[in-house]
């Protein structure tokens, strides 16, 4: 039986992966996983996850340089989301902010809690 039998993907064949500092628990980022990148992940030890937009394998950082370097992988009590503890080298949002959950409401508007460790641009090209 492989790995992914164990877990309960959507009809799309995906399933949530949040992605968070290995150490800290300090959450990343989310992102989906289908089998393919599962098994990607597990063989290379690099976070490697489905592109929604693209429909495609996207290993996180393999244009940009910031990879993400999976320490654990846990899932929820139902089986249908993961937790992916990594290895965060440099940024994990394109925005180029550390993480992609910086946005914080605060007296009804959302505000932004960190400004970018990097240029999306010079990291990303032209968006």
């Amino acid at each position: 039986m492989a790995i992914a039998d164990n877990l309960k993907f959507d009809d799309q064949g995906l399933i949530p992966a949040i992605a968070c500092d290995h150490a800290t628990g300090e959450v990343l980022m989310l992102a989906y996983m289908n089998r393919e990148s599962l098994a990607a992940t597990l063989e290379t030890g690099n976070a490697t996850y489905w592109s929604r937009s693209r429909q495609k394998l996207w290993v996180k950082g393999e244009t940009s340089g910031h990879l993400q370097k999976v320490k654990w992988l846990r899932t929820d009590c139902d089986k249908d989301a993961l937790l992916v503890g990594v290895e965060q080298i440099g940024v994990a949002c394109h925005t180029g902010r550390r993480g992609c959950f910086f946005y914080e409401l605060r007296d009804g508007e959302w505000v932004a809690t960190c400004e970018p460790e990097v240029d999306p641009d010079e990291v990303y090209g032209q968006r």
